[in-house]
């Protein structure tokens, strides 16, 4: 489970390292084998565990092909995506394309999403955060539906 948030340098070569407490874990369940790839509905990257990649690109593999909003999502997650793996120091090599797309360029923000985490350029990130909680209820003055019922 990936949770928390933590900033991170990016260095000259585009590589981030990944924050001690997850090596352990990713080594184990991946052998540090990961795939990164952009999110489609915000300009953030989504870095999985191999394992829990593979589980997610065969849902949307099998998305039916002529569903033109299938389709966006099966050319952007799966044509986007490219496999990194853990350096013996943790770092991951950020593929210049998807540092681009996010405007990644020295600090990231890792936010753990549960199975995957987001990779955040660090001004996105905060701009992000501000209008989020700016959002809590909807266009009416409401809380959605789903929301009402979650207890914290």
């Amino acid at each position: 489970m990936f949770r928390g948030i933590t900033a991170i340098n990016v260095d000259a070569k585009g590589r981030m390292a990944i924050p001690t407490r997850y090596r352990p874990c990713l080594r184990e369940e991946c052998v540090g084998q990961m795939v990164i790839t952009i999110d489609p509905e915000d300009p953030c990257l989504l870095l999985y565990p191999l394992t829990e990649w593979e589980v997610v690109e065969r849902k949307i593999e099998s998305l039916p092909s002529f569903n033109r909003m299938a389709r966006r999502i099966q050319r952007l997650l799966i044509g986007h995506a490219s496999e990194v793996e853990l350096d013996a120091n943790g770092r991951l090599l950020l593929p210049h394309l998807l540092r681009e797309y996010a405007a990644i360029e020295k600090q990231v923000m890792l936010v753990g999403q549960g199975k995957k985490f987001e990779v955040w350029s660090h001004s996105r990130w905060h701009e992000g955060r501000d209008t989020w909680l700016a959002e809590t209820v909807d266009d009416d003055g409401n809380l959605p539906e789903d929301l009402q019922l979650l207890s914290l």
